[in-house]
């Protein structure tokens, strides 16, 4: 029986770099048309704005998260 469900990852520092939700799709037969990402981003404003328009030029949508659901 196919199921749908939505999950939060929470990724270590040593993690951000590996490709963890491509092998997901990989390694198990599990599929998805569409995601999302929440993320922290610190630095210059400057390249924080290069960054975010870069991100828009490789056709990713941006949208502002209000709530604050960053937890340290």
């Amino acid at each position: 029986m196919m199921e749908k469900r939505r999950v939060k990852f929470t990724f270590v520092e040593s993690l951000i770099k590996e490709p963890i939700i491509w092998k997901l799709g990989r390694q198990f037969d599990v599929q998805a048309d569409r995601g999302w990402v929440i993320l922290e981003l610190e630095g210059e404003r400057d390249e924080v704005d290069h960054g975010l328009e870069w991100v828009e030029q490789q056709g990713v949508r941006i949208d502002p998260v209000y709530e604050d659901i960053v937890e340290g």
